[in-house]
């Protein structure tokens, strides 16, 4: 493949000082030394967004009030962007996408890819029919164990998938906070009808369809709000059921005491299983019939062979949240350079989650919701 003759050029919108998103994303992209951050709609209030863009060194002119004006300036523009990074709370999402797509800019988006299914389905045929590249940024799928469970899954090591639980419980909504990123995602107007569900339950599912291969077609589905006053759910319970004819569960909490980001996913086929634990990214845990349970270790597998998994540092030295996310980053860069030279992208570019991960993501949120309304019925995926 020809190699990139400059730095891909990126924008954000949302993500000014004090955002916790939209820094981890402008550190993961910065990685692997592929992207500079050239413009942006930073805030909604004028001295933030400038006194931002001030603090990534991007130019006064660069630095625009909405992102409306910055779609059509980007793209008259010779050294415009490739891509626009959205960064904001969910309602806004698609109506910035759509500005962008419309402009002929790829876009990279936060999870879940809007409030609702019929939002992000509006967009759907746009997206299709462009050629435009537009990740959703589910970073757990870029762990070099992540990928590589999915490889062994495919690979037949634990047969076939029968049960996949997957948990994500975190601790950090155990009590109403003021905070602007707690009360965004308790507002259903910015957050939309899902809290937690959406939040962390969306990377949960995502996870779990990413490494088993499994298509989620059913649910049932218990959602509560337990902090007396939060409008939206802190706690989710789920049954699944599978295209396949498997079974799991969900569970995605935000009031769990003890549990920092415990994101953790089990598979169980007929001849064996895996296990991995986001706070111990490092390692899988492999179980096959008869055999004792093996610690499988990032230094050492296939995908260590492979350069398109890109281990940036040596087995022993950890790698973490922001390789993962920076994972992400490569992958749309290297399918950018295969687009814009005609060459053929590296295999692990071709994992980077895409427009239809987050619409089936709205789909599983929505068949929850209407699950648990309906008293807890099992509840078919409209996608």
């Amino acid at each position: 493949m020809t190699p990139l003759a400059r730095r891909l050029r990126l924008g954000m919108v949302g993500g000014g000082d004090g955002a916790f998103i939209g820094a981890v994303h402008r550190m993961a992209a910065r990685l692997d030394d592929r992207f500079e951050w050239v413009a942006g709609a930073l805030s909604r209030d004028p001295a933030r967004a400038a006194a931002s863009a001030r603090a990534l060194f991007i130019a006064p002119e660069r630095s625009y009030p909405n992102w409306e004006t910055m779609a059509r300036a980007e793209a008259a523009r010779d050294d415009g962007i490739d891509a626009v990074v959205i960064v904001t709370p969910n309602h806004l999402h698609m109506p910035v996408a759509s500005a962008f797509i419309a402009q002929g800019i790829d876009v990279i988006c936060e999870k879940p890819l809007a409030r609702t299914y019929a939002e992000a389905y509006s967009l759907a045929e746009k997206v299709r029919a462009s050629d435009r590249i537009f990740a959703v940024t589910h970073p757990y799928s870029g762990y070099p164990m992540v990928r590589e469970a999915r490889r062994l899954v495919a690979a037949g090591a634990i047969g076939e998938v029968r049960v996949a639980q997957v948990e994500y419980a975190q601790e950090w909504l155990t009590e109403l906070a003021s905070s602007p990123q707690a009360a965004w995602r308790d507002d259903p107007e910015q957050a939309g009808p899902a809290g937690a569900l959406g939040d962390i339950g969306s990377h949960a599912l995502h996870l779990l369809e990413f490494v088993s291969g499994l298509a989620l077609s059913e649910v049932c589905a218990d959602i509560a709000s337990m902090v007396p006053g939060r409008r939206l759910d802190d706690q989710v319970q789920a049954m699944l059921r599978f295209e396949s004819g498997a079974r799991g569960g969900l569970w995605a909490c935000q009031v769990a005491l003890g549990q920092d980001n415990g994101l953790r996913l089990r598979l169980f086929g007929n001849k064996g299983s895996l296990v991995f634990d986001q706070q111990q990214p490092e390692e899988l845990l492999l179980t096959q019939a008869g055999q004792p349970t093996q610690i499988l270790k990032r230094g050492a597998g296939e995908h260590a062979q492979q350069r398109e998994a890109l281990l940036r540092v040596p087995a022993g030295h950890p790698e973490g949240f922001i390789e993962a996310f920076a994972q992400l980053y490569w992958d749309y860069a290297e399918r950018w350079t295969a687009r814009e030279t005609g060459g053929s992208a590296p295999y692990a570019s071709t994992l980077l989650p895409g427009f239809e991960a987050g619409l089936r993501g709205l789909a599983a949120i929505e068949a929850m919701l209407r699950s648990h309304a309906l008293g807890s019925q099992w509840v078919k995926l409209n996608y």
